[in-house]
């Protein structure tokens, strides 16, 4: 794989970043349609990656016959410590008598059981983004074989469904968060940007001071930090600011605030979405999944606060996710909930931060504001 230019550095080594699992299933996809529309192997293929630019990626694995082919990709996650690496991605490709393209779940790919995630109950757990992209690896192969095949009018009244299977992802699946979320069977197929860059902790908090030096140093008097690439995009497109005021900090929200303080920011807004602001709110400056896990038994309490009925309260309990309890409350509540949490977000930011004052934005998925809370001044 090709990640040139997509590296970070630990103690003067370069770590290498790799590819998701929704990227190693489009890739498989994509190689799987080549060779059933071809009738030949196929042993490298290329993908447009969501975020821009392409990626090269091994078939490990491919055979076909008339009826269907199937090929498959050793995910690379890098030097990103991914329970993932080196899992194999298989993709399925069968033809249908009914026109278009459908996309199914197989053995390892696990099956959604509760409601509050991306992908609605009962449906495999391939979340919306690798979904997209194995539909437009997919396609773009089918259209471009119409248009060349001599086959052409005996294939546009057939289809093709795509099977998306990880062999040991069963096994795999135990070690990630997905029996605690309700999804039974294997793992999930994941990834908004094709990308996985390698985890640092000391590469990570490097980049983040060292852009917040250039912030300082283009004259931005603050910071607005984002807790992922999507948060960032809500936040640019709401806060007129220069480019350099916006700083990626991952889940290194109080690093950040004790940086901004350091180097004389006279303001903070942390941008991100309700799963990592209810970990601010509980006092969780350091937000990683391997440090602190959602308080779903916290957001009640919280809830509670806001004067929700007992009925309702009673019911929090159950929820999967933080945006799947929000979902569970009154609508007329969710607003005062919201902002309670970005509140209660704010005022530990502003804590660890000192003297700086920290205003906490929440969005939904969709990048609307649903919550703001300021501390300090």
């Amino acid at each position: 794989m090709d990640t040139e230019g997509r590296t970070a550095r630990r103690r003067g080594k370069p770590l290498r970043a790799g590819y998701t699992t929704g990227a190693c299933a489009a890739a498989a996809s994509r190689a799987a349609a080549i060779s059933l529309l071809r009738q030949k192997p196929v042993r490298r293929v290329q993908i447009a990656l969501p975020g821009g630019g392409k990626a090269v990626f091994a078939v490990s694995f491919c055979a076909f016959d008339r009826t269907q082919a199937a090929c498959s990709v050793i995910k690379d996650a890098g030097d990103d410590p991914d329970v993932t690496h080196g899992a194999e991605i298989k993709a399925s490709v069968f033809w249908t008598e009914s026109p278009g393209i459908t996309i199914a779940g197989g053995q390892g790919v696990g099956t959604v059981t509760k409601p509050g995630l991306e992908v609605p109950v009962g449906q495999p757990a391939i979340n919306p983004v690798p979904r997209q992209m194995i539909m437009d690896s997919v396609s773009s192969v089918a259209r471009r074989y119409l248009a060349f095949s001599t086959a052409a009018t005996e294939t546009k009244s057939r289809g093709l469904r795509v099977e998306i299977s990880v062999p040991r992802g069963e096994e795999l699946a135990r070690r990630t968060l997905n029996p605690r979320l309700g999804i039974t069977g294997g793992i999930s197929i994941l990834g908004t940007t094709g990308i996985v860059l390698p985890y640092s902790v000391e590469a990570y908090t490097a980049c983040i001071s060292q852009a917040l030096d250039v912030a300082v140093a283009c004259g931005c008097r603050e910071a607005v930090l984002t807790t992922g690439r999507r948060s960032e995009r809500y936040a640019q497109g709401e806060l007129k600011l220069s480019e350099e005021c916006f700083i990626q900090s991952g889940d290194f929200i109080g690093f950040s605030l004790k940086e901004c303080a350091r180097k004389r920011l006279g303001r903070a807004t942390v941008w991100s979405m309700i799963g990592k602001i209810s970990k601010l709110a509980a006092g969780h400056l350091q937000t990683s999944s391997t440090k602190c896990d959602i308080d779903i038994a916290f957001l009640a309490r919280v809830a509670t606060s806001c004067g929700i009925s007992a009925a309702i309260a009673a019911t929090l309990g159950g929820a999967v996710t933080a945006n799947h309890l929000r979902r569970m409350l009154p609508p007329g509540k969710v607003r005062e909930f919201c902002d309670r949490l970005c509140l209660m977000a704010a005022e530990n930011c502003q804590a660890a931060g000192g003297e700086i004052e920290v205003q906490c934005i929440m969005t939904d998925p969709e990048g609307a504001i649903i919550g703001r809370g300021r501390a300090g001044r």
